[in-house]
Order: structure tokens, then C-alpha cells, then sequence
């Protein structure tokens, strides 16, 4: 029994055979919209290329180039903070950070000036200011960015000695280095503009870790008694030398009152003085008067009988009370 034919397939055929320069033309022109719509990011800048030579700029937003290669579009993320790391690589950030675990030595190690050697850790946060620049001033800008801070970081460390670049010095270090890197950028005119320079971590070498730890808590110990002796001489000094203001406001203010006292008995014996040349006999018995007055009342019971009395009357009922 022959088989009925497909007239439904039949029919595709036809319309097929019939519209097929207008469908080839409809696929033609969806290649030419899906490849020509070109759609750039709020933190980004589109940079469009003619026949590989710039055209124009465009904002973010959706922008027809042509198709087939005629234009090309190069998106650059002028909105958004960049970085480079050096002697180490954040393999994934968040709350808990992971970094790579190869050796970057060739990139952290690096001689300080007193010749020792330091492992410098360090991360360039940056952005892109101009794209045309950034694309076509500098061949590979993030390459070249990497090489211009490394020599700046190498610079600036072989300035310092090995202890001000892992202790005190490391803010100014960084400082330096973002001054120089900036300034490294705008000559070569490369569209970016350093934000900031991090010493992530700065090490001696591993093999020398234990002896230079050793040195630094000999160095800790000297500065904490150095500081306990400055606290000891400030709590001291200051109360001896309040002791001593003291003594000598005392030593002064007795000897002004025995210098005022010797005055006083000076111009006292002067007066009495002048008195007895004008009168002996009476300045010298009132003397006397005065001298009994002051003495008499501290004898107690004594009996004075004149020299040339021989009578015991005057001495007998000396205990009894006076009658009235």
C-alpha cells in the first residue's frame, strides 16, 4: 500500500521556495541589530573604534555601532575603584578573605637602605579618569601601572632603614609612594588617578624572622624601662623639689623672725642704754625692780628677812592666815 504524502511539509515548502529572500533578509537584519546594539554600564564608558582607529566617547545607555567589525567598542569602568596587589592575591573576598598561597617574593622582597632586606605587602586602589588615555597613550596600562608602583614602592623603601619601614615609618612610606605613583602617572599621561597606597604587611625575610623579632623585643623592653624611669624621675623629682622649696621658705622664714627678734632686742637695749647714762642710779633700780617683779612670783614660799635682823619674832606663825 503506497504511502499518503506529507501535503502539510508540502506547503512549508512552497512558502519557503516562495518567501525565502525575504526571510534570509529578516535574518540579516536580526545579526546586523544583535550585533550592532551595544549596551554600556552606569559605572562605565564606551570608547568606539572605526576600522581600529578612535571615533567618539559614549555615555552609558544602549549605542548602535556598525556591524562586521567596521566599529568596535572597548567598555571602560571609569565609575569604579580598581586595585592592583603586590606580594600576595585575594582569591576571594568577603567576611572571610582568602588569598593566594604561591610565593610573590619576587614582587614584596626588596633592600632597604641600610641594606637589609624586607617583605613589602601593598595594594594601589585607583581609577581610570580618562579613557581615551587610559586605552591609547600607554601600550597595556595595567601592566605598566604594575611596574611604575613596584619601582616606586622600591624607591621610596630604599630610602628608609629596615626599622622605620616596618614600624614607625610604614604611613609615610605609603604616603610617598601614592605622591610618587601619582606623579609617575601624570607624565606618562595614562588616565589614572591613585587614590590611595595600603602596606598591607611588611615582614623580614623568614629565614631572618626569629632573630629580628628577638632584636624587636629587646627594643620594646628598652623603651617600656626607659619609660618606667621617666615615670619614676617625674613622680620623684618634682616631690623633692617641693620638699626642698619648703625647707628653704622655712630656713627664711626663721631667720627673718631671729633677724627681726635681735632688731627688736638691739633697739630695746639701745633705748635702755640711753636711759641708764642719763640716770644710772634709777635705771639701775628700776632694773632691779622690774627683774624682782618678774622673778619673785615664780620662788614660791620664800622668806627675804633683812641681813640684820637677829629676832626669830618675824619668823614665828608665818603658816597662819591673816586675821581680819
Amino acid at each position: 500500500m503506497a504511502e499518503e504524502p506529507n501535503y502539510r511539509l508540502q506547503y512549508y515548502m512552497f512558502l519557503l521556495s516562495k518567501h525565502y529572500r525575504k526571510i534570509l533578509l529578516g535574518l540579516i537584519l536580526l545579526i546586523i541589530v544583535f550585533t550592532s546594539i551595544k549596551t554600556v554600564g552606569p559605572e562605565e564608558e564606551g570608547v568606539v573604534l572605526y576600522v581600529g582607529q578612535y571615533d567618539r566617547t559614549v555615555e552609558p545607555g544602549l549605542h548602535f555601532i556598525l556591524p562586521f567589525g567596521i566599529e568596535e567598542m572597548e567598555k571602560i569602568p571609569v565609575q569604579r575603584q580598581l586595585k592592583q596587589e603586590f606580594g600576595f592575591r585575594t582569591v576571594e573576598a568577603g567576611t572571610s578573605t582568602q588569598y593566594s598561597r604561591e610565593n610573590f617574593g619576587d614582587e614584596s622582597l626588596m633592600l632597604t637602605g641600610d641594606l637589609n632586606l624586607a617583605n613589602v605587602e601593598w595594594v594601589v586602589q585607583y581609577r581610570i579618569v580618562d579613557s581615551y588615555r587610559y586605552l591609547f597613550q600607554v601600550r597595556n596600562a595595567d601592566k605598566a601601572l604594575r611596574d611604575m608602583s613596584e619601582s616606586a614602592v622600591r624607591k621610596v623603601v630604599g630610602d628608609r632603614t629596615v626599622n622605620e619601614v616596618l614600624t614607625v615609618g610604614r604611613q609615610e612610606v605609603a604616603t610617598s609612594v601614592e605622591v610618587l605613583l601619582q606623579r609617575m602617572c601624570d607624565e606618562y599621561e595614562n588616565g589614572i588617578r591613585i587614590d590611595q597606597v595600603v602596606l598591607q604587611d611588611v615582614n623580614p625575610p623568614e629565614p631572618v624572622k626569629p632573630s629580628f623579632n628577638a632584636v624587636n623585643e629587646a627594643q620594646q623592653e628598652r623603651e617600656t624601662l626607659i619609660n618606667q624611669a621617666e615615670s619614676e624621675y617625674n613622680r620623684v623629682i618634682p616631690r623633692a623639689r617641693g620638699e626642698a622649696d619648703e625647707t628653704i621658705q622655712l630656713a627664711e622664714a626663721y631667720a627673718l623672725t631671729r633677724v627681726n627678734e635681735a632688731t627688736g632686742e638691739a633697739a630695746r637695749f639701745n633705748s635702755l642704754f640711753e636711759e641708764y647714762v642719763k640716770a644710772p642710779e634709777v635705771t639701775r633700780k628700776r632694773m632691779y625692780l622690774e627683774t624682782m617683779e618678774r622673778i619673785l612670783p615664780k620662788i614660791g614660799g620664800k622668806v627675804i628677812v633683812d641681813e640684820r635682823g637677829n629676832n626669830v619674832l618675824p619668823l614665828l606663825n608665818l603658816n597662819q592666815p591673816e586675821k581680819q
